[in-house]
């Protein structure tokens, strides 16, 4: 009887319930699938643990050449600004520490990995299982062999038992022809015994013979015919005897002979056969030797794993703690920094603030003096035209005659001015 609980197959991904039977014995762990067995469980977790091995290595290949990327040029910080490159520089440094430790958690992992593995109870019993059936398919290979053999031992026995019944029934047709040959000698015997009693009674009764003496004669006759025809019957069927048990003996010693050449055959060959078998289970024990010194070494292994995941423990609280005490370090250096910041944006607001006072008053002062200017040139040119026109009605006073075109000026020398119209 089978009943089915709530337990789940141990294969990677499989969801089907194991049929659990009532028999006493260690119960059950894969569902009943043929190919749900606890070897091709550990292949395939293996397998799964190397895809995700190797797309971690991926990320871990592709991170830095992310955070490192060319195309983003450093910028050249000015050597007047410590603050801003300490801070730079912490953030740089975690930078690198997080990368270290994550490398670092990747390696605690895989050696986690790696230990689990060794570890694996299920492993080392699938290997053993491996083993064990490997080696149970060899003795099994052995034992058809041995029953091969012993089957063609049985053969070669059933044929010599048969060429020995044929032997037998060889030598119970000589027997019998011997007890044919035996019956007519004891045949010839009573005819000679009645030969001398016929005889003894014509002796005694030759008075009362003369009368059948014919008759006597005939019956001697029939009687030496007889004799003859049973002598010569006797002969034929013994020299027929001889002569068959002669063939059934040579037919028996070849079917013999031939008998021995096959067991000695089948002898030899199921001699290499055992020695074969010999060496295959010779190389069957040496290689479990060898797995029981790999699974040595693998537990020697596995207890330096564990002495180095001891040690990659101790190390990561050492970088965890070095992180922590960095990143308060950082925090104090951020607050350092803004509060730094705060005071020189507030200075520079200050100063920008009087700058931008200094230039409107510099401005008004500027426009001012443009005003003036302006008001200057006005006045000059006002002097100028004033002047010009004195000078014209000087001129004109002193040479009335003399006609000039009009809006045109005459120096004293000749020249002329063009006096701006406007």
């Amino acid at each position: 009887m089978a009943e089915t609980d709530s337990n789940i197959c141990n294969f990677p991904g499989c969801t089907r319930p194991v049929v659990r039977h009532s028999s006493p014995g260690r119960p059950p762990q894969y569902c009943d699938l043929p190919e749900h067995t606890r070897w091709r469980a550990w292949r395939e977790r293996q397998r799964l643990q190397q895809e995700a091995q190797a797309a971690q290595e991926q990320a871990a290949a592709r991170q830095p050449a992310d955070e490192t990327d060319p195309a983003t040029p450093a910028v050249p910080l000015p050597e007047a600004t410590p603050v801003t490159t300490a801070r730079l520089r912490a953030e740089d440094l975690l930078t690198r520490f997080a990368v270290q430790a994550e490398q670092l958690t990747s390696t605690l992992r895989d050696a986690t990995a790696a230990f689990t593995t060794m570890t694996d109870p299920a492993a080392a019993e699938a290997q053993v299982e491996a083993a064990r059936v490997a080696a149970a398919r060899q003795i099994a290979d052995a034992e058809a062999a041995r029953l091969t053999a012993e089957e063609d031992r049985r053969a070669a026995e059933r044929a010599r038992r048969a060429a020995e019944t044929e032997a037998e029934q060889a030598r119970e047709a000589a027997a019998s022809a011997i007890a044919a040959a035996g019956a007519a000698e004891r045949m010839a015997d009573e005819a000679i015994t009645a030969r001398q009693e016929a005889l003894a009674e014509r002796d005694a009764a030759a008075a009362e013979a003369r009368d059948r003496a014919e008759e006597r004669d005939a019956a001697r006759a029939e009687r030496d015919a007889a004799v003859a025809e049973a002598a010569q019957r006797v002969e034929r069927v013994r020299a027929e005897a001889e002569a068959l048990v002669e063939r059934e003996r040579d037919e028996a010693r070849r079917r013999v002979a031939e008998a021995e050449e096959r067991a000695a055959a089948e002898r030899a060959e199921l001699t290499g056969r055992l020695d074969r078998l010999r060496e295959r289970l010779a190389e069957a024990v040496e290689a479990r030797t060898a797995a029981e010194e790999r699974a040595e070494h693998a537990e020697a292994a596995a207890a330096r794993a564990e002495a180095h995941a001891e040690e990659a423990r101790t190390d990561r609280d050492r970088l965890t703690a070095d992180r922590d005490r960095l990143g308060a370090e950082l925090d104090r250096v951020r607050e350092t920094a803004r509060a730094d910041l705060q005071a020189q944006r507030d200075a520079f607001t200050a100063s920008l603030t009087e700058a931008r006072q200094a230039a409107a008053e510099r401005l008004a002062a500027l426009e001012e003096a443009r005003a003036q200017t302006l008001r200057r040139a006005e006045r000059a040119e006002a002097q100028l035209d004033d002047a010009l026109a004195e000078l014209k009605r000087l001129r004109a006073a002193t040479d009335p005659t003399a006609e000039r075109p009009t809006g045109a000026h005459h120096r004293p020398d000749g020249d002329e001015d063009a006096r701006p119209s406007g």
